[in-house]
C-alpha cells in the first residue's frame, strides 16, 4: 500500500507516513495533544505521548531500527512465544514481521472505537514462517488512543489451520521512569512468580511492593487484571489494566546485563522497566476456528492517586 509522505485520515486523527526504512508508521492523535506512533514493522508501538509532549515509552539511544531486528523499546509484541526455546527466534517473529493495515477489520464492542483514534493491523504467516511454526493463524491488532490519552491495544489470534495449535504471548512494555531504585510496583505482593535469573523455579513475593535494586527477570502468576507502577520522582503512576493475560513479566537488566547488551546504553537500565501482560506459564491452547483475545490498557495518573483506589475489574 503506497502512502504520500504523511496522509491525515479526517475521519479521525490518523496520519500514514514512512520512517527512514521506507515502513509505514501510524501516528495517532488525540484533541488534546497526546498522541501513540504505530510501525508497521512488528506491529510496534514506538511512541506514546501525554498532552504535554511528554514521552511516557523507553525507547534505547542505541536500539537498531533496521529490520530484521525488533526494536529496543516501545512495546514490542511477543508471539507465538515468550523467551527462548525450540527453533524459533527469541520472543516470537510477530515483532519482526512486517504487518499490513487491515481495510476490513470484524467489528469490535463499541466502547473499542468510540471517541477514540485507532488503527487496526494485520499479520498472517508467510511460507518461510509456516517452515518454522507450521500453523495458519491470523493476528488482528487494534491500536487505539482515547480522548483521555490511554493507550489500549487489543490482540485477536484466530485459528485457522485445520490442527489446533498453541502459544505464549506478551505485550513486552518498555515504561519511562526517573530512575528505577525511586520505582515501586503495586498489585502483584503475596503472588507467586518463576524466576528466570534462577532456572524458572518458583517463589512467593514476600514484599508489600516491589522494588528494584538489582537485576530482576520475573513471571508473576495470576495476576489481578489491574496493577501500578509508581514513579516517586515524576510523581506519575502507570496503570496497566489487562484482560486474558493472566501473567505479568517485570524485567530490568540492571548494570552488568546492560553492559553486554549492544543495543542498550550501559547507564540506560536507570530509566526503563518492562512490566508485561503476558500469557506464558499456560499457553493458550486454540482449537480450529477458535480465537484469542488479550487486551492492554495503558494509563498514567497523578501520583497522589494509590493502589487502594484501583479499581479491580
Amino acid at each position: 500500500m503506497g502512502h504520500p509522505a504523511a496522509v491525515w485520515d479526517t475521519r479521525a486523527a490518523i496520519a500514514v507516513s514512512k520512517d527512514w526504512n521506507g515502513i509505514d508508521q501510524v501516528m495517532l492523535r488525540n484533541p488534546q495533544g497526546a498522541s501513540a506512533k504505530v510501525s508497521l514493522h512488528g506491529g510496534q508501538v514506538t511512541s506514546w505521548r501525554n498532552d504535554r509532549g511528554e514521552e511516557l515509552l523507553f525507547t534505547s539511544s542505541k536500539a537498531i531500527f533496521k529490520p530484521p531486528k525488533a526494536m529496543r523499546g516501545g512495546i514490542p509484541i511477543c508471539f507465538p512465544q515468550f523467551g527462548n526455546c525450540g527453533s524459533l527466534e527469541q520472543h516470537g517473529f510477530a515483532r519482526n514481521k512486517l504487518w499490513t493495515i487491515d481495510e476490513d477489520p470484524p467489528p469490535l464492542h463499541s466502547n473499542d472505537s468510540h471517541g477514540k483514534s485507532f488503527i487496526d493491523l494485520l499479520l498472517k504467516p508467510s511460507e518461510e514462517d509456516l517452515k518454522c511454526w507450521p500453523h495458519s493463524f491470523e493476528f488482528r491488532l487494534r491500536v487505539s488512543l482515547a480522548a483521555d490519552g490511554n493507550l489500549t491495544m487489543i490482540s485477536r489470534i484466530r485459528n485457522i489451520n485445520g490442527k489446533p495449535f498453541s502459544f505464549s504471548f506478551a505485550y513486552h512494555t518498555y515504561l519511562s521512569v526517573s530512575d528505577i531504585s525511586e520505582v515501586r510496583i503495586e498489585g502483584l505482593e503475596t503472588l507467586d512468580f518463576l524466576d528466570n535469573l534462577g532456572q524458572r523455579e518458583r517463589f512467593t513475593e514476600q514484599g508489600d511492593a516491589i522494588t528494584f535494586e538489582s537485576e530482576v527477570d520475573r513471571v508473576y502468576l495470576g495476576t489481578p487484571n489491574c496493577i501500578a507502577v509508581l514513579d516517586h520522582e515524576r510523581k506519575r503512576t502507570y496503570v496497566i489494566r489487562k484482560d486474558g493475560l493472566p501473567d505479568v513479566v517485570v524485567w530490568n537488566p540492571w548494570e552488568k546485563k546492560s553492559k553486554s547488551m549492544v543495543d542498550l546504553g550501559d547507564e540506560e537500565y536507570k530509566q526503563m522497566l518492562c512490566v508485561d501482560g503476558a500469557a506464558i506459564e499456560k499457553p493458550i491452547a486454540l482449537k480450529p476456528g477458535e480465537e484469542w483475545t488479550g487486551r492492554v490498557q495503558l494509563a498514567v495518573v497523578p501520583s497522589s492517586f494509590c493502589s487502594e483506589d484501583l479499581d479491580p475489574q
